[in-house]
């Protein structure tokens, strides 16, 4: 019993850190200006797929990660979730060095509601009413907060729908999400290291300029992993629930800083909006420990 609690707390451990590191990255990726976007997004594929090569070597899951390479369809799948994550990388790190990290929270925030209704969609998933409910709060918050800007919110529309569909096709591939990962940026290199040969042919590249801009470019490789490396951590060890509830996190302290560290705008109507999603949100969460005590309980009953 202790054994089995120990490993739940270490769970919860390697959870709460990767939901922390994961929402203080819009203080990360500001110092890497004035390099732009696209060449933070390129160096951040290059310098993963190096560090993720060699947490794969040294855990000796080399081998099995390129026989899975043999599999067409998990090439293709992967292929598509490269572009995918490339455009997540690229919204993301705009929005948080053009002054919309709120923008940003608010696509993590809508994130899981989008997950749901890509399940009913693609995967002919059922929802319960508690979800249905939640969904239709959210569209309220969402139609409030378009209103409100004037648009459409791209940023965080960008950021939900681009996330939830590699979470779809991930689901669809059921492969580990280190290996995932390797293979979709070794996938993405070519285009990549062209871009920055040509724009380091053109004088335009920030990499080798300065030192700690250089280091800070190559260091994007290891942050991008080791939150990945400790969700995963958490995965094995904590109930799905458990893991539903924390991925609220990351948008929270994105949004504090968004607000109170950057001072982005905060007009009513964006506050009433946001209060709307956060109230999807409750929905939602509310749902989610109803419908895990109802399986604990039919589980214990046929005990």
């Amino acid at each position: 019993m202790s054994s089995v609690r120990s490993e739940k707390s270490l769970g919860l451990i390697f959870g709460l850190s990767a939901y922390i590191f994961w929402g203080l990255f819009p203080l990360f990726w500001p110092l890497l200006k004035p390099a732009t976007p696209y060449e933070i997004v390129a160096h951040r594929a290059l310098w993963t797929f190096i560090f993720c090569m060699i947490v794969l070597a040294f855990s000796k899951k080399l081998r099995a990660m390129f026989v899975r390479l043999r599999d067409i369809k998990i090439l293709l799948g992967l292929t598509l979730t490269s572009v995918l994550v490339s455009i997540n990388w690229i919204v993301y790190i705009w929005a948080t060095n053009n002054g919309h990290v709120v923008e940003a929270s608010l696509g993590y925030y809508i994130n899981p509601l989008v997950m749901i209704a890509f399940g009913v969609i693609l995967l002919k998933e059922k929802m319960r009413r508690g979800q249905w409910i939640a969904v239709g709060i959210a569209t309220v918050g969402v139609a409030v907060l378009t209103i409100d800007y004037g648009r459409l919110p791209w940023v965080a529309l960008g950021l939900a729908f681009s996330w939830g569909s590699y979470g779809v096709v991930k689901k669809v591939l059921d492969l580990g999400a280190l290996e995932g990962l390797t293979i979709e940026t070794m996938i993405s290199l070519l285009p990549y290291v062209t871009f920055l040969l040509i724009l380091e042919n053109s004088g335009k590249a920030q990499f080798g300029k300065d030192l700690g801009l250089t280091l800070l470019l190559i260091s994007a490789g290891i942050v991008t992993a080791v939150p990945l490396l400790l969700f995963n951590g958490s995965t094995t060890r904590l109930p799905y629930t458990v893991i539903g509830l924390l991925q609220y996190i990351t948008p929270t302290i994105q949004f504090a800083i968004g607000v109170w560290i950057n001072h982005e705008a905060m007009s009513t109507a964006r506050w009433v909006g946001f209060l709307i999603i956060w109230c999807a949100l409750v929905t939602l969460a509310f749902d989610l420990l109803r419908s895990s005590r109802a399986v604990d309980n039919r589980i214990t009953q046929e005990i």
